[in-house]
């Protein structure tokens, strides 16, 4: 059996708090080199690379001698912000010596649930890859609350996969797979090396959380793979104490479980969108433009729009109509109504001498696009 990893140009790698830290005892700076040195081969075999990385607040709790992972929210916000901080310069540290650029990025459930702010942080990932810098993720402890915190890192992995149209998702952990049963209480249990991702099997296989610094256990990371076959990426869950994982995988070696995904990502996007009952606006186009999106495969520019009605906001979804009022696709748009008002039937260069800015030289991207 090959790995589902060997074709898969973007990943998302998800590294649990068991992995980063010496069991809860601060960083495990060796193990943090490592996975920045595995990161630099996949790079240098062509891949983009998004780190989804715990250990701020195990970080924080052993600069602040607590020993135990508290329950109360400020405390797991502070415990994060002063963990934060030594997260971040032990791997702006062991990628330097590659010499790969790291950023960081917080971010919180509101930031993807809204769409305006969906639509920024695709577009700041996407902006970090294209410069070859390697974007590292974690959940914004420091302002979250019960109702909008992620809740484990595995979710977060899964919608930030979502979100950037990763391939795949590599969630690394302390266990070496998925089991037909706990194995630290049945010898009997066997690995699922493969099956599909959703399949409700997998969740009664599941187990409970592991360790007392992370706060997700299997049955998060079935949820997460479910997850991320929605935008059609596969997830492979393997141990992350693994000699060489990621590149043995990257190099088409299976090692622990592979979840694949029921559909293609193209088309689980494309159908995510044409999905949409409401739309909050209309566009209509010239047929120069209606033409380059039903033939040309072309992003939609402001320069191709003749009019535009309903009020609505960046990131929503629109419906593209040609000049007989026929809707021929849908689309998330890059500006609001008000914005587009003001720059239809212009060339995209002039976008920012009209409105002080520019977000997107283009009104919808095609990969934010399907036709219909």
């Amino acid at each position: 059996m090959e790995s589902i990893l060997k074709n898969s140009k973007r990943l998302v790698v998800k590294v649990g708090s068991s992995l980063v830290t010496n069991s809860g005892a601060g960083l495990d700076h060796e193990a943090l080199a490592n996975w920045a040195a595995q990161i630099a081969q996949l790079k240098a075999m062509g891949r983009e690379i998004v780190l989804v990385s715990s250990g701020a607040i195990a970080e924080g709790m052993q600069r602040l001698g607590w020993k135990k992972r508290p329950r109360a929210v400020h405390e797991l916000q502070a415990a994060a912000a002063v963990g934060q901080m030594g997260l971040v310069q032990v791997y702006e540290t062991c990628f330097r010596k590659h010499g790969l650029h790291t950023a960081q990025i917080l971010l919180t459930h509101d930031d993807l649930a809204d769409r305006k702010r969906y639509l920024n942080a695709r577009s700041t990932l996407r902006t970090l890859l294209e410069l070859d810098t390697i974007p590292i993720i974690n959940e914004n402890d420091t302002v979250v609350t019960e109702e909008i915190r992620f809740g484990d890192n595995d979710t977060l992995g899964a919608l930030v996969t979502n979100l950037i149209d990763a391939d795949a998702l590599v969630i690394l952990t302390d266990q070496k797979g998925l089991f037909t049963a706990d194995p630290r209480k049945d010898p009997a249990a066997t690995l699922v090396q493969e099956a599909t991702a959703g399949d409700p099997a997998l969740e009664a296989m599941a187990g409970g959380a592991g360790s007392d610094i992370g706060s997700g256990g299997m049955l998060t990371k079935i949820l997460a793979a479910k997850r991320a076959a929605r935008s059609g990426a596969h997830t492979v869950i393997a141990w992350g104490r693994e000699p060489n994982a990621l590149v043995r995988l990257a190099q088409g070696e299976a090692i622990g479980t592979q979840l694949v995904a029921g559909q293609m990502k193209t088309a689980a996007r494309k159908q995510w969108l044409a999905d949409h009952l409401q739309v909050g606006g209309k566009l209509t186009l010239d047929a120069g433009a209606a033409t380059a999106l039903r033939q040309g495969g072309k992003s939609l520019l402001p320069i191709g729009v003749t009019a535009l009605s309903g009020d609505f906001e960046r990131g929503e979804v629109v419906t593209c109509l040609d000049e007989m009022g026929r809707e021929i696709a849908r689309g998330l748009v890059n500006y609001s109504a008000q914005e587009t008002a003001k720059i239809l039937r212009r060339a995209s260069p002039e976008i920012e001498t009209i409105l002080g800015y520019v977000d997107e030289p283009e009104l919808i991207h095609r990969d934010n696009l399907v036709l219909l």
